[in-house]
């Protein structure tokens, strides 16, 4: 088994985390993407509107039926601050028989500070660095920086995603939610209808 992982606050999970994890599956031979919400996230002063444990049900919702994805909540278990560093370790400790390293999966968004993240010099040692287009500058659709090379950020080497590029945003959702804008079709279904039974984000 090759295994993927897609780290992030989930506030809430929307259409761009599984089109970027799907992408990984489809095109990186990738047989599993584990979807690990943080409790605490380094880069995030607190997840506001709602629980972690609405964070949690809101992912389990969004990818059942997909056999290739999974709800991972050891950085709930964890609590404290979720380093990816530590997450990385108790999975290869959990997944001992994973073919290869282990596919870390960030947006273009992060990858300036990656150099800064806490122990980020030992993560190539657990981990294949995967960046995928978040921001339209950096997007490979716009003649950036081809997808499939090898690139390095501050010595840290890493590989594009040639995901799509797609307009949404957590915090964007969150927004149109507070502003009654709309935002129904940036979610799965499933988290919709979480969101709107539990009135996050109002």
């Amino acid at each position: 088994m090759r295994l993927a992982v897609l780290g992030g606050s989930y506030n809430p999970i929307h259409i761009g985390h599984l089109m970027l994890a799907d992408t990984v599956c489809c095109r990186y031979g990738y047989d599993t993407v584990a979807f690990i919400p943080a409790f605490l996230s380094p880069f995030k002063e607190k997840h506001v509107g709602c629980t972690v444990e609405d964070r949690l049900a809101m992912v389990r919702s969004a990818i059942a039926g997909n056999d290739a994805f999974y709800c991972e909540p050891c950085e709930v278990r964890r609590q404290g601050v979720s380093y990816t560093i530590d997450t990385l370790k108790f999975l290869k400790d959990t997944y001992p028989h994973c073919e290869g390293k282990i596919g870390l999966v960030i947006g273009d968004d992060l990858l300036a500070g990656f150099d800064s993240w806490h122990e980020a010099a030992h993560i190539p040692e657990y981990a294949d660095l995967l960046v995928g287009n978040r921001i339209d500058h950096c997007s490979a659709l716009n003649g950036s920086k081809p997808v499939g090379r090898a690139y390095t950020a501050g010595g840290i080497p890493y590989s594009r995603i040639d995901n799509a590029l797609l307009p949404v945003s957590s915090s964007g959702i969150r927004s149109a939610i507070k502003e009654k804008k709309s935002w129904r079709y940036l979610v799965p279904p499933a988290v919709y209808a979480y969101i709107r039974e539990h009135t996050l984000y109002e």
